[in-house]
């Protein structure tokens, strides 16, 4: 966790430090093959150099980007969970809880559909 150290230490309300290190722990020990990475101030995972997830702070939210073909791909499972999203992210609450159960399916997603990618991102 020491590449998000700082960009943690930066976060002033304590409540979404926590949930924001939580989640990014989890990542980690969920997935320890990524690599995780601060690009653009942003907390991300990459695999063999492209992009696999990042996470971002908001007030009211979390932002968590998976490319517009992992919102895409799991549209109806994060309306299900009460996520609202745009064409590139979707936002978890402050408030509610964490679906880790559906954050690893699209984490899993990009991983395996990513996995002959020589390009940061999906073009």
């Amino acid at each position: 966790m020491e590449a998000f150290a700082e960009y943690l230490a930066e976060i002033e309300n304590p409540e979404h430090r926590a949930r924001m290190q939580e989640v990014l722990i989890w990542v980690a020990e969920k997935f320890p093959n990524l690599k995780p990475e601060i690009k653009w101030n942003t907390p991300m995972f990459t695999n063999n150099g492209t992009f696999i997830i990042g996470f971002s702070m908001a007030k009211q939210h979390m932002s968590v980007s998976p490319e517009v073909a992992g919102i895409e791909r799991f549209e109806a499972d994060l309306k299900d969970a009460g996520y609202s999203h745009t064409k590139g992210i979707f936002r978890i609450l402050w408030k509610k809880p964490v679906d880790f159960d559906l954050l690893a399916k699209i984490i899993e997603f990009n991983i395996q559909d990513k996995a002959n990618y020589t390009s940061f991102w999906r073009v």
